[in-house]
């Protein structure tokens, strides 16, 4: 297995005054699709596609890696329609390296309203998981309302249709209102599943693919540990993060200390959902090597542009909202020393404008913005890192 991939944690060092030890690293992600430089950041093409950005464009603004969900694309089109089509990197024009996930995390989140809320604890809505059992969760299709079934042996037989050079092991996504039995139960179930995961993998395996586990436990330091040294015991490539994370910013942070002191570190580590700028600086010291989260595309659908610190119009949030009178008059790029294709060309006062017309194009040129300033904020950290520098220093920046 993983004849094609390899990791190497080539640089580590540095100081973060947070937390009593820094595991900040850098390293070097091979893959048959190309090569990523780690820490890193992973944009979301949920249906095989970064919302109003072409694969051209996301090369453009330096993004190393995207991810594509199975959940949705199983509902629609249809793993085997995108196998026909040469799989996922051909079929969406994407030479780069690619990670789907498992399904599991929509089918357990989606139906109860916003994922994100979910997983932080704030539940709504009405349910499409209809049963979970030893086998694997039956749900209600989103698509067409039909009813589902998805197992580890599935998910599994999706990912390798569709492609992506690294997919993830089947799991329960824990919502946060479970108490602390049902989280054990679930972790349990879900170990159970990425073991089956994992051998069905194994059967499938042509070295063309890289397989994670997933390390649960919810908010409990006993259950992290014990779900950390299960992964660690198997022959994953690599481990992701998740589970809820907590209802607060300090209890997730405390709830990913609790994995990455136990997850073995000779592997790529992946935390799964989180993507705000404070998180990632948090995230990097405590060993994280990659991120993925649809934060930067979506609120740029809703004319929120990131900026670092000294351009923000609000000490609470990391982004400014172009929609906002302020920037009617304001004929300054979104960031004065951003070299996206966007703020090389237009105004905040254009974006404004676009906005409140409803023109396409500005969503479109602000989420260009976002993805590139993701990709050169982690390059910053990157070369930090490497050169023995402050992520606390830097992070006054671009926090």
């Amino acid at each position: 297995m993983y004849d094609k991939f390899n990791f190497n944690a080539i640089s580590c060092g540095g100081n973060f005054a947070d937390f009593s030890r820094t595991k900040e690293r850098c390293g070097i992600l091979e893959t048959p699709h190309g090569v990523v430089e780690t820490p890193a950041f992973i944009f979301c093409g949920t249906k095989a596609s970064v919302k109003g950005v072409s694969p051209q464009q996301l090369m453009e603004a330096q993004t190393q890696i995207i991810l594509s969900n199975t959940y949705h694309l199983f509902s629609y089109p249809g793993s085997e329609y995108i196998k026909k089509r040469g799989g996922l990197h051909k079929f969406m024009g994407w030479n780069g390296p690619m990670l789907t996930d498992s399904g599991g995390f929509q089918i357990f989140s989606l139906g109860l309203g916003s994922v994100a809320d979910e997983i932080k604890g704030k539940r709504s809505g009405v349910s499409s998981l209809l049963k979970i059992d030893e086998d694997g969760a039956t749900f209600r299709s989103y698509w067409d309302g039909s009813t589902q079934i998805l197992t580890p042996e599935k998910s599994m037989e999706i990912q390798k249709n569709l492609g992506a050079d690294f997919i993830v092991a089947f799991d329960e996504c824990t919502p946060f209102h479970g108490d602390k039995k049902y989280t054990e139960l679930s972790m349990e179930r879900s170990h159970r599943w990425e073991k089956r995961s994992l051998g069905e993998f194994i059967c499938r395996d042509d070295g063309s693919q890289a397989l994670y586990g997933i390390v649960h436990g919810g908010v409990h330091a006993d259950l992290r540990k014990h779900s950390a040294e299960f992964i660690n015991d198997h022959a994953f490539f690599a481990t992701a993060i998740g589970g809820t994370l907590g209802s607060t910013k300090s209890q997730m942070y405390e709830v990913i200390e609790m994995a990455t002191t136990h997850i073995n570190a000779a592997r790529p580590i992946h935390l799964l959902g989180i993507g705000g700028i404070s998180d990632i600086f948090v995230g990097v010291s405590l060993g994280i090597d990659t991120f993925d989260c649809v934060h930067p595309t979506r609120i740029a659908r809703h004319g929120g542009a990131l900026v670092k610190r000294a351009f923000r119009d609000s000490p609470t949030r990391e982004h400014i909202n172009l929609k906002r009178s302020e920037y009617e008059h304001d004929d300054n790029p979104i960031e004065l020393d951003c070299d996206c294709a966007t703020c090389q060309v237009f105004s905040r006062a254009y974006l404004h404008y676009l906005l409140k017309a409803s023109e396409l194009l500005a969503l479109h040129a602000i989420n260009i913005h976002n993805i590139r300033f993701m990709n050169r904020l982690m390059k910053e950290i990157r070369n930090t890192i490497k050169n023995s520098g402050s992520l606390k220093e830097l992070r006054t920046i671009w926090c």
